[in-house]
């Protein structure tokens, strides 16, 4: 994917994906280390949202946080869900890039009405309802994006958490930036395979098997809105755990960062015993096909997002699909108007 090549460059959604190499360059890791202090004092972190704005940027500050042993309690859902919780004593992040998203903004609404001071928001826009709900807000620096599946946005949303996340956790926030540009850039710009792509796209249905931080069932979505094929997020070892009864020989599983002890388990449930591909993401080879991306370290989420990225693009265009408008799918799923 490169947008030297007109195939590419005339879609918006490669433009904004390509746009991510300078979202990261140009990160203001001070602008969100400032909600710090306040998160740390308070002890526990609720981190809503719809869709993208919550699945990688929640999911992978949790993982880091669990890794990292540190002592800040954070946990995600979404807003509906969140709003029948007790979370009075929790600090609020609501995400949504246009801040009009109907769900966040009635969650914020209530924890106000609640009473709680420590309710955050984290749009891609300025003066919107629901940083009116807030008592303090974040604009992402990436700006609105054009295409219906959100990219840039999801990438600069993670980095702000994860600063804040590394902050309380005693780590440079700056570290997880240190070369993580040109990481991503090789990561969107390689080659996938013919093959590959080739078998994805006659796939019924695709799969992304691996860690729940967010990445495989970010992808999962970006199948849907990129490619329009059926798709499933198969945390952990899902794959291999019942739902290989109903799978298909023509069906694919991409495997993000396979855990060593589980590829025997794959290897011998799916390509031996339903008879489908598996495909490795990794940052090293494996048993499998493998799309192998730059070793990013601790930021190597960020690097198998773009990666991943760069192969629905390339399974759209083998299906000859209009990569920005989806017949169904819209920016904002549920507007609020009231």
């Amino acid at each position: 994917m490169n947008l030297s090549d007109s195939k590419y460059a005339g879609f918006a959604l490669v433009r904004e994906m390509m746009d991510t190499i300078e979202v990261v360059k140009s990160f203001d890791v001070i602008a969100a280390q400032a909600f710090a202090d306040e998160i740390r004092a308070n002890g526990r972190l609720f981190l809503t949202g719809e869709g993208s704005s919550r699945i990688f940027p929640a999911k992978n500050a949790i993982r880091k946080a669990l890794t990292w042993g540190t002592d800040l309690c954070i946990a995600t859902d979404g807003s509906r869900q969140a709003a029948q919780y007790d979370l009075s004593s929790h600090a609020f992040f609501c995400a949504s890039n246009s801040g009009r998203t109907k769900e966040v903004v009635l969650l914020a609404r209530k924890i106000a009405e609640a009473g709680n001071p420590y309710r955050y928001c984290l749009t891609a826009n300025n003066d919107t309802i629901l940083e009116k709900e807030c008592t303090r807000s974040l604009v992402l620096s990436c700006g609105w994006e054009e295409a219906v599946a959100a990219t840039k946005s999801v990438v600069e949303q993670a980095l702000v958490y994860e600063s804040i996340v590394r902050k309380i956790a005693g780590k440079s926030p700056a570290a997880m930036l240190e070369g993580l540009e040109e990481k991503i850039e090789e990561a969107l710009t390689l080659s996938i395979p013919s093959d590959i792509v080739k078998a994805a796209a006659g796939a019924p249905t695709i799969y992304f098997a691996g860690y729940n931080d967010g990445v495989a069932e970010e992808l999962t979505l970006k199948t849907n809105e990129i490619t329009r094929k059926k798709s499933d997020f198969l945390e952990g070892t899902y794959a291999v755990h019942g739902i290989e009864e109903v799978m298909d020989a023509r069906d694919v599983v991409f495997v993000v960062d396979p855990i060593e002890e589980e590829i025997e388990k794959f290897r011998e449930v799916l390509v031996d015993g339903v008879g489908l591909k598996v495909v490795a993401i990794a940052n090293r080879s494996t048993p499998f096909p493998t799309i192998e991306v730059p070793d990013a370290g601790e930021s190597a989420p960020y690097a198998y997002l773009c990666a991943g990225w760069n192969l629905l693009v390339e399974i759209g265009l083998e299906l000859g699909i209009n990569l920005d408008k989806p017949e169904r799918a819209r920016k904002v799923g549920n507007e609020f108007t009231g």
